[in-house]
């Protein structure tokens, strides 16, 4: 009865550049899944910042007091990420612009929605972190695999042409260690797939939601710019 080899066997008996190809795809799928957990986790803490913070800004807080209160948590060495990152960098930039008196109400709109949209932009990074390197691994995966596939059947035949009694079980091995390299490259491919496409649509909701804050938070510095200039004017 002819002994049948597992699949460790098989991996250690492969061809030194299916094996590479194996480790290769192994490692490629082990940052790949370190970073679909970072990025599970990130997400996660995100949507839960956002709405608390989104909250307290709708329950008619003082904007001077919501933004003193993010001051004392990042003396404390809290970052401040996310929807609040957007309002601090709009309401810092109003406060320092609404306190020239040359410039008008559209200019200090203006420099604060400018503020704000490079806030979002650092946030978007922030969010696509990873997704780079997961759109990578699964379109080159399933290929890479299917390289060490081809030389590895390559090298069982070449070594079933030296052979003086070509039978199945002569090529069965060779090719069973190949195919394991196909099979690694979808093992590596696909949650590296399914999890781009999931975190790039939760990115979008995001960046939609940044966005419609921002417009939002414009519209009020914009109320409230035009109320500090015709204040100013009845003074003077």
């Amino acid at each position: 009865m002819e002994e049948q080899l597992s699949l460790l066997d098989l991996v250690w008996n492969a061809s030194f550049t299916v094996q590479m190809v194996m480790a290769i795809l192994l490692l490629a799928s082990i940052i790949s899944w370190y970073m679909i957990v970072n990025r599970f986790l990130y997400f996660r803490d995100a949507h839960d910042e956002m709405y608390r913070f989104e909250e307290r800004f709708w329950s008619g807080i003082d904007l001077s007091q919501l933004y003193r209160e993010g001051n004392e948590r990042a003396s404390d060495g809290q970052a401040i990420l996310g929807m609040e990152s957007i309002f601090r960098a709009g309401f810092k930039e109003f406060s320092r612009l609404a306190q020239q008196p040359e410039m008008d109400s559209e200019a200090v709109i203006e420099g604060s929605r400018r503020a704000m949209r490079v806030a979002v932009m650092r946030e978007e990074e922030r969010l696509e972190r990873h997704l780079a390197f997961m759109a990578s691994v699964g379109s080159t995966s399933p290929y890479i695999g299917l390289f060490g596939t081809v030389w590895g059947i390559m090298h069982s035949f070449r070594g079933l042409a030296n052979s003086t009694q070509a039978t199945l079980a002569t090529v069965a091995p060779g090719i069973s260690e190949a195919l394991i390299a196909t099979a690694m490259g979808l093992f590596a491919a696909i949650p590296a797939v399914l999890a781009y496409n999931r975190f790039a649509a939760r990115v979008e909701v995001f960046s939609n939601r940044y966005d419609t804050f921002t417009d939002e938070f414009s519209g009020i510095l914009s109320r409230q710019a035009y109320a500090l200039r015709n204040r100013e004017r009845q003074e003077s």
